[in-house]
């Protein structure tokens, strides 16, 4: 399980808009790769209050990973879309990660 800032930039000090919440499971014989269920909580800003649901492989040594955006909430009610995904930085001493996502979204 997941509950991780949602920051503007992937620099660490970025501002926080929300959290990144979620679950991931590892889904793959051949590789590694991550069954994800993944929401975007919006608590700041203009998209104060809404969401955005991401569930898809998301094979993490992959430089470039695409997921498919199945839903949202608020001002993304009706939500769809991809997300594309980039690790910016990792740490193996404590296993964290920065990942980098690019959404396009398209919603009513």
């Amino acid at each position: 399980m997941m509950d991780n800032p949602l920051t503007v930039n992937p620099e660490p000090n970025s501002k926080i808009i929300g959290r990144a919440q979620g679950i991931y499971g590892s889904a793959s014989f051949e590789d590694i790769g991550l069954l994800m269920t993944l929401n975007l909580v919006f608590t700041n800003g203009k998209y104060n209050g809404s969401t955005l649901s991401i569930l898809g492989h998301n094979q993490i040594f992959h430089e470039y990973r695409e997921m498919p955006i199945v839903g949202g909430s608020g001002v993304f009610r009706l939500a769809k879309g991809i997300a594309t995904a980039k690790t910016y930085q990792v740490d193996n001493t404590t296993q964290n990660a920065i990942v980098e996502y690019h959404v396009v979204v398209l919603h009513y």
